[in-house]
């Protein structure tokens, strides 16, 4: 099995164990005299199998992504960390770069004038080579997701 196939898997536990929580909430409690629409024996059984599924895949995903390596000998796990702190650092920069070039307009000489803190062209710039380096950092990680097998 590929990462990518593991990773969808992991997805789609994750999913079920939220729907499970919801039918779990479903079927807590009834009117006296009724029964609930599911078994909450059952929907706790199959809550357990799917917790179970769910820690070997993801256990095996951190072992595969910390094992696996790009050309440069860069783990998986160091690259996610990398487009993790990329992807950060980018949104953070743009918010204030938008504060920085949000000038507020002035109707008289005599309201205070506001002025950038910043080069905003350079800062612009700076957010552009960040934002090459998080796309190709993403691209190496879903390369890898999908050629890399699963541990």
């Amino acid at each position: 099995m590929k990462l990518a196939e593991a990773l969808q898997i992991r997805a789609d536990l994750q999913k079920r164990l939220h729907q499970l929580a919801t039918r779990l909430d479903n079927n807590a409690t009834v009117q006296e005299g009724s029964l609930p629409a599911e078994n909450p024996e059952d929907l706790m059984d199959e809550l357990d199998s799917t917790i179970g599924q769910l820690q070997d895949i993801m256990q095996r995903i951190n072992l595969t992504n910390s094992e696996a390596r790009d050309a440069d000998g860069q783990s998986l796990t160091e690259l996610i960390a990398r487009r993790d702190c990329l992807q950060k650092k980018t949104s953070m920069l743009r918010d204030f770069m938008d504060e920085a070039s949000s000038l507020t307009s002035r109707r008289t000489l005599s309201e205070i004038r506001t002025i950038s803190t910043v080069d905003v062209g350079d800062l612009r710039k700076k957010i552009d080579r960040l934002a090459k380096e998080l796309r190709e950092t993403d691209l190496k990680i879903q390369q890898m997701n999908w050629t890399v097998d699963l541990t």
